[in-house]
């Protein structure tokens, strides 16, 4: 929902939801953590009753631990933070799960999979940014694949049920590729806006290629 008009708020999202969105991503920015200054708690909760589908606060936000709450009390149904955000990571993660919102917890390019190791049993949801957070329409990083990978098999070994996410540059031609190195959630925002046939053909493409991959080997060990 990051470059939506919010002008048509409610539009934008039946547009989204009708194009066959599985769920549907706030990017939430505080000018500081990341430039810019983005959606609020009031925003979710306006439009949450339009529709049943999953909404995320992806909160790019210092001090998450202040804010988090309203976002879940908005209709936010995984609450997502950064893990360079916040002192007490393992105490926020708890404390989101036990609101009965799912807590995802998200890693900037530059951040080492190891920041998560310890809160790994608290996890609901792991994020991979593949570009720096702050604005859309930003190319996919490559070298974050080995990432996904980290966090897929960190996952698996610890027996966590958790989702791997995907953000940023992900589009048709990159989705297969975050899929067969483990993740399964991707996030698209300008592939999906900005596609000349449409926002449901851009799911639909996007779909596919995850698809496709998944019904491939996965890839070797440190490809």
């Amino acid at each position: 929902m990051l470059d939506v008009d919010l002008g048509r708020l409610g539009a934008e999202l039946d547009s989204l939801v009708e194009a066959g969105a599985d769920r549907v991503q706030w990017d939430v920015m505080d000018g500081r953590f990341v430039p810019r200054l983005t959606h609020g708690p009031d925003l979710l909760r306006s439009v949450r009753g339009r529709t049943t589908i999953p909404f995320e606060a992806h909160l790019m936000i210092e001090r998450p631990e202040r804010h988090w709450a309203a976002f879940a009390d908005a209709g936010a149904d995984v609450v997502i933070v950064h893990a360079e955000t916040t002192v007490h990571l393992h105490r926020l993660l708890g404390e989101i799960r036990a609101s009965g919102a799912k807590a995802g917890v998200a890693l900037n390019p530059s951040t080492p999979v190891d920041a998560i190791r310890h809160v790994v049993d608290l996890v609901d949801l792991a994020l991979v940014m593949t570009v720096n957070p702050g604005w859309g329409g930003q190319l996919f990083i490559a070298t974050m694949l080995a990432k996904v990978r980290e966090i897929r098999d960190l996952l698996d070994a610890a027996g966590s049920p958790a989702e791997v996410e995907v953000d940023g540059g992900v589009s048709a031609a990159v989705a297969g590729e975050v899929v067969a190195h483990g993740a399964n959630v991707l996030v698209a925002g300008s592939a999906v806006h900005r596609h000349p046939g449409g926002r449901a053909a851009a799911i639909d493409e996007i779909r596919s290629a995850a698809r496709a991959a998944i019904a491939r080997p996965a890839p070797a060990p440190g490809a």
